[in-house]
């Protein structure tokens, strides 16, 4: 974990449970796969230091397929399949701000601009979705969420889905709030699809003097993830 985030967090991961979720995921790296990496755990803080952070958008669980999650919730390696979920969420980036559908679904480059792209759990055994759920991951993640919605700067926080949307109450009256249906095929119509999240974003951070989201990237794949 970087160390301007371990700084800010020492008092959480000083608490007992913080202690037992470690060796919850030491042993179960031990005896299965488990996902993302051990080095990728953190990425999501590693990739976007905490002053710099401009929005949130939360997940659920890292993908527990092989070679998808690397830290960065709802993002995938290249070279991977764009799962359909990622897939409805570049879909809304078109029809809201006209950015082309890239060929790649590596989220970094979001991640860069000050986008936490934060699992609500940041483990997962592979092919075991929710595997690791209430262990203990939800409570880190709930303080990281409340760290963040602490500062004054303004941020915007994205809430997908009814997992997500429960977090509400941690983010501050002074923050924006953008929360709809989840992206996956199974819900995006009921409220993702035409939620013009984007463009929300960008118009909440301009208004603030905190610039706007570059979410196409450059270079000729329409990234640099």
């Amino acid at each position: 974990m970087p160390s301007e985030w371990m700084l800010a967090l020492r008092d959480e991961m000083a608490k007992p449970y913080f202690a037992l979720l470690q060796e919850f995921v030491a042993d179960e790296r031990r005896r299965h796969e488990v996902y993302p990496p051990e080095p990728d755990t953190y990425a999501a803080l590693r990739l976007t230091p905490l002053p710099s952070v401009r929005a949130v958008i939360l997940g659920q669980d890292p993908y527990h397929g092989p070679g998808q999650a690397h830290g960065l919730a709802f993002s995938v390696r290249r070279g991977t399949p764009i799962p359909p979920s990622l897939r409805n969420i570049f879909a809304e980036l078109r029809d809201d701000l006209g950015v082309p559908v890239p060929r790649h679904g590596n989220l970094a480059h979001w991640a860069a601009q000050g986008v936490l792209l934060l699992n609500a759990t940041l483990t997962v055994r592979a092919g075991a979705a929710a595997s690791h759920q209430g262990q203990g991951w939800e409570t880190f993640t709930d303080a990281v969420i409340r760290l963040v919605s602490a500062r004054p700067e303004p941020v915007a926080f994205v809430l997908w889905g009814a997992a997500a949307r429960r977090k509400k109450p941690l983010v501050a009256a002074h923050h924006l709030v953008v929360e709809s249906a989840h992206p996956s095929p199974l819900s995006a119509s009921n409220g993702f699809l035409g939620s013009r999240p984007f463009s929300r974003i960008d118009a909440f951070l301009g208004s603030h003097g905190r610039g706007t989201i570059a979410w196409g990237g450059s270079g000729d794949d329409g990234s640099v993830g």
